[in-house]
Order: C-alpha cells, then sequence, then structure tokens
C-alpha cells in the first residue's frame, strides 16, 4: 500500500510539472507567435487558476485510481476529458473573475496539456518498469514458456508487465517447426519438446509453464513427464474449459500434479440427470466425514437438496466439513450434522425416523486392507452389519434410493476388506429384490488420489523425511481416479439405478506404482533410486499385484454414458443369506477368528483367503 501511495504522488507530481510547461509554453506561443500581450499579473492567474482546475479535474475523473500499468483506449479518453473539463471550469472562473485577457491562452495550454498528460502516462510506465527491471531482475525465477499460442503470449505479456512478477522470460519450447527459430514478444523459440531438458540446462531454466491448456492427454503426459525431469519447479494452466480469462493466467497457473502424469482427464457426467435427483430432496450421507463422503457432501448441496444429513463417528472429520460448508453457504445451508455410528441400529432408526431421507448415500467403512487383516470383527462389524443396518433403515422408511461405495477390492476379494466390501454389494442385491419401492445400487471404482490412507500422501510425507519411498512390488499396478471424478460417479449411479446394478467406470490404463513413485519424487525435484530410494517390501497380507474391476460372471452392460457400465444382477438367495448372516454374527461375538474367515469365505465364494490355506 506504502507503494501504491508513492506511486500515486509520483505520478501527480509528473502531471503537475506537464502542466506547469504547458502554461510557459502557452505564454510564450500567444505572447511572441500570435503577439497579443498579457499582463504578469494576468498570467499569474491564467496560469494557477488554470493548473489548479485541471489537478483536480485530473482527481475527480479517478485518473489517480486507475493501474496504469493495464491501460487501456478509455483510460486515455479519461484523460482527454479530465483535462478538456479542467480547461472549460478555469475559463469559466476566470470570464466570472474577469482575469481572462485572451481565450487563446487557455485554448492553447488545454491543447498542449492533454498531450502532455498522456505523453506522462508513458513516461512514468517507463520509469516504474526501468526501476522494477532493475529492482526485480535478481530475484527473478528463469522461465520457459511450453507452447507458442495464445496463452504463451498473454503469459509473456504479463511477465513483462506485471509489477514484482516473480518470473523472468527467457526461451519458449514448441514443436510446430515454423514457429521455432522465430521470437515471440522477443522471446526466442526452441524446439521440439523433446529438447526440454537439454534446453533447461543450457538455459539454467528455474521454472517451466506448460501453456497448452487444450492439449490432448497423451501428449500432455508424453510433455509434463519430460518436465518432471528436469528437477526443475513446473506450472500448469488448468484445461480450458477451466480457464478464468478475466483474471491473470499465472495466478491462474497450478503446480505440477502426479494427476497430471496419469495422463486421464476427469469423466464428465450428466449434471441434469444428478440435479433432477437431488434437487429439493432430503440427503444422507454416512461417513460423511471422510475423503469420499466430505466430497459427496461439496458436490450435493451443489444441487440444492432440501436437507443434507451428514452421519460420521468420526467428530474431527465431521466439524472440519461442517466448517467448510458453512464458510462458503453460510447459515442458509440446510445442513444437519450428526454423530452416529452405522453400527448402532437404534441410533439410526431414530435418525432415519427424524430426517425420513429421500436419498442415502452410504460411503461410511473401514477401508485400510491390512488394518482389517489384523483385526476382521472389526471390518465385519461395520462394513458388513453396518450397510446391513443402513441398508434395512432405507427399506424400512421406504427412502427413494440407496447407493453404496464400493471398491475394485470386492471382486475376487484376497484380503478380508475386500470379502466384506463383495458382502456389502450382496446386501445391496439382496435388499433389491426383497425391497418394493426403494431402488439399491453399487457403485465401484478403484483407488482414488488423495484419499485418506491412499498411497499419494504416504509417498509424499516419506519423500518430505528424505526417504525411502516404500513400494510393495515392483510390478504391482491399480486403477486411479480423482475424488470428485469418483463422487461424480457415485451422483450419476444414483441417477440411473434402477434397482440391484452395481455400477463400473471404464477407468482407464491402470498405472504402475513405481512409476508414480518415481514421478512423485521427480516432483520435487529430486532424482529416484540416487536422492530418493525406492524400498521394496513386498507384498502384504490379502494384497494383489493387480485389482479387477467386475466379476467373471456378472458380464457388462453399457449405458448411455459410454464410461458407465452395469454389471449383471446375480440373484441372491434371500433366505440361504439371512441364515448365513445370522451365523456370521454368532461368529463374530464369540471372537473366533478362524471360524469368522470361514464364515465370512461361505458367505462370499469368491473370497480367497490365504490364512486359511496355511
Amino acid at each position: 500500500m506504502k507503494n501504491l501511495g508513492q506511486r500515486k504522488l509520483m505520478l501527480m507530481g509528473i502531471d503537475l510539472l506537464v502542466l506547469v510547461a504547458a502554461c510557459v509554453i502557452s505564454y510564450f506561443m500567444v505572447v511572441f507567435t500570435a503577439h497579443i500581450p498579457m499582463t504578469t499579473k494576468g498570467v499569474f492567474w491564467n496560469a494557477s487558476v488554470f493548473i489548479v482546475c485541471n489537478m483536480l479535474s485530473l482527481v475527480a475523473w479517478g485518473t489517480y485510481n486507475k493501474v496504469w500499468r493495464y491501460a487501456d483506449i478509455i483510460d486515455l479518453i479519461y484523460c482527454v476529458f479530465s483535462v478538456l473539463s479542467g480547461t472549460v471550469i478555469s475559463g469559466v472562473i476566470l470570464i466570472v473573475a474577469q482575469q481572462l485577457e485572451t481565450v487563446m491562452y487557455p485554448i492553447i495550454a488545454g491543447g498542449i496539456s492533454v498531450l502532455a498528460v498522456i505523453g506522462a502516462r508513458f513516461l512514468y510506465l517507463y520509469l516504474v518498469d526501468t526501476s522494477d527491471a532493475r529492482m526485480n531482475k535478481a530475484s527473478k525465477q528463469r522461465s520457459m514458456i511450453i507452447g507458442g499460442g495464445q496463452a504463451c503470449q498473454s503469459i509473456l505479456r504479463e511477465m513483462m508487465s506485471i509489477p514484482g512478477c516473480a518470473y523472468t522470460p527467457v526461451c519458449v519450447v514448441d514443436d510446430d517447426k515454423e514457429k521455432i527459430g522465430r521470437s515471440i514478444h522477443g522471446i526466442n523459440v526452441y524446439g521440439p519438446t523433446d529438447e526440454i531438458p537439454k534446453l533447461c540446462k543450457e538455459h539454467k531454466i528455474e521454472a517451466i509453464f506448460f501453456a497448452i491448456p487444450s492439449c490432448d492427454k497423451e501428449e500432455r503426459k508424453r510433455i509434463l513427464h519430460l518436465c518432471s525431469t528436469t528437477g526443475c519447479k513446473v506450472k500448469i494452466l488448468p484445461y480450458i474449459h477451466k480457464l478464468i480469462f478475466e483474471k491473470e493466467l499465472i495466478s491462474q497457473a497450478q503446480d505440477i500434479r502426479i494427476e497430471d502424469l496419469l495422463g486421464r482427464e476427469p469423466t464428465q457426467f450428466d449434471n441434469v440427470q444428478v440435479e433432477n435427483l437431488i434437487n429439493d430432496s432430503v440427503c444422507m450421507v454416512t461417513g460423511g466425514g471422510g475423503s469420499i463422503g466430505s466430497e459427496l457432501c461439496r458436490q450435493i448441496v451443489q444441487y440444492k437438496p432440501k436437507k443434507l444429513v451428514l452421519i460420521d463417528i468420526y467428530e474431527n472429520n465431521a466439524y472440519s466439513i461442517q466448517q467448510e460448508l458453512l464458510r462458503k453457504y453460510g447459515n442458509t445451508l440446510p445442513l444437519e450434522v450428526r454423530i452416529a455410528s452405522v453400527r448402532d441400529y437404534e441410533k439410526m432408526d431414530r435418525l432415519f425416523e427424524e430426517y425420513h431421507p429421500d436419498l442415502v448415500f452410504h460411503a461410511a467403512a473401514h477401508k485400510h486392507v491390512p488394518l482389517m487383516e489384523d483385526d476382521p470383527d472389526e471390518a465385519v462389524k461395520n462394513n458388513i452389519f453396518g450397510t446391513f443396518n443402513v441398508a434395512g433403515l432405507a427399506n424400512k422408511y421406504n427412502v427413494r434410493k440407496f447407493v453404496l461405495v464400493s471398491t475394485d477390492k470386492a471382486v475376487n476379494p484376497t484380503n478380508v476388506m475386500g470379502a466384506t466390501k463383495r458382502c456389502c454389494e450382496m446386501i445391496v442385491q439382496y435388499n433389491a429384490e426383497i425391497s418394493k419401492g426403494t431402488e439399491f445400487v453399487a457403485v465401484r471404482f478403484g483407488n482414488v488420489l488423495g484419499s485418506n490412507g491412499s498411497v499419494i500422501p504416504l509417498f509424499r510425507k516419506q519423500i518430505e523425511e528424505g526417504g525411502p519411498v516404500t513400494v510393495t512390488h515392483p510390478d504391482i499396478i491399480r486403477y486411479f481416479m480423482t475424488i470428485p471424478e469418483a463422487v461424480s460417479l457415485i451422483l450419476q449411479a444414483g441417477a440411473m439405478a434402477k434397482g440391484g446394478e452395481i455400477f463400473v467406470l471404464d477407468m482407464g490404463e491402470p498405472v504402475k506404482i513405481t512409476t508414480l513413485a518415481e514421478n512423485l519424487i521427480r516432483l520435487y525435484g529430486k532424482e529416484p533410486y540416487k536422492d530418493i530410494e525406492i524400498k521394496f517390501t513386498g507384498l502384504r497380507p490379502g494384497e494383489k499385484l493387480f485389482e479387477e474391476l467386475l466379476m467373471n460372471e456378472e458380464g457388462l452392460k453399457s449405458t448411455l454414458n459410454h464410461k458407465i457400465f452395469i454389471g449383471k444382477q446375480i440373484h441372491v438367495d434371500t433366505e440361504e443369506f439371512d441364515k448365513m448372516l445370522e451365523k456370521l454374527h454368532d461368529t463374530v461375538e464369540k471372537g473366533d477368528t478362524h471360524q469368522l474367515l470361514c464364515c465370512l469365505q461361505a458367505l462370499v465364494p469368491t473370497f480367497s483367503c490365504s490364512r486359511l490355506s496355511d
């Protein structure tokens, strides 16, 4: 603010000088060229009134509130009108005061002042830019811009004009042969993009701007992988549909994320269908404080539900998302946050009776594979019987739709967590068969980036601590998607559901976890195996080398969205299923782990439990 005030005073001082100069020049032009005599007193009055009126007019027209670095033709027109207004007012005052010796004096002074004031703006810009260049040159980061299109030109203009910009452009890189060897705003264009690592070394680049917002996903992935090997700070302009063109492009550039190296664009869904589902409905989200549950809440409120009921057993998470939503939407948000466990049937029954939800999104679950291997009874109690409770209550209170959040680990499970989630899917299909009003659906997807307990936050923490980064097996692969994308799928499934389906997302190509770890290390500007060690620890109990998204016997059925498929509904013998669940419940109460695993395997025939085969 202090700097801004100083620059305003500096510009006012320049204007004052040019107005004085205009008055002096006008005097000589009137007296010595036009041969019109003027007295000393008359010159003093004419010049004083003219200067004061013009300075006040410049202030009144707001010319000192403009950011002249970004001036346009309208701002210059304001300057012209302010000087003309000041000239006319000064002339009127002098006439009324009978001090105007000749009308030629204010006319000539006004014309000269218009040119001088506009010229003063350019002088001001030159002085400020020169001063900024001297002050910031040493501290600016040497930058490379990838892509020689419109975004590149905009970024170059910003780098060269924004006061105190932290970046100075050094080179542009493009694959277009017609651009290579030429220059954009005085910055040389090099290429092709394969030369990025080499060019970064030659030009001592510190920051890279990826300025191809509309680049296709494969090319984007290739170029960003090259950038990640340079050790430079990488900034990316978002996809073109996400750009806010009223804002500076540099401010919209984001740090490179591991998602960018996966080469997947988020799947787009039909928001109209989702809006019709949620608008003016009472929505209940169990596990609403977790990674998926909290994002469900964020997206649901955008569609204006009648009420959002957030259920979670962990009050810290529930409080966090509650405060986030209140900060964004205020007290008008129809939000209810209740602390409860899905295991507690009586408490959940009271909540259903109190709120009578139209839609239930069941995200509450234990999801950590190794921890559930150590305590399978907790996985069974929370995942299976918690789901059984909530699904049963959805039936009892005639909920319109019940949506289960499932996982790819439910397919041919090799761990307790996956087996319990497969059982949850069976509970959905079981209720779909016995229900006369509620539509039950399960949504299955792979790993989500950044979720609680996912591999990315662990890798980041390990890298920041200096390593090693731990990977269970060099060949292990996983499917990945973003949390918002996963939640969009859940909402879309709810909108499409007719009852009993298991929705499966086409998640693209699987990702090798070792490659993921290597790329993440490079994003920190370090070299894998050299600066940060990658340590292979061996597969954990119940862990697969790869995850499947669909059981063999389910088959696939396409939907209107080419990215979403439906697994064929498998018939569930309701009487037999009831008996087996009752037996599982009794076994959990006894605390016999071996017998519990046997019951779980009987309930989920596709469950391959290594502990039972030993």
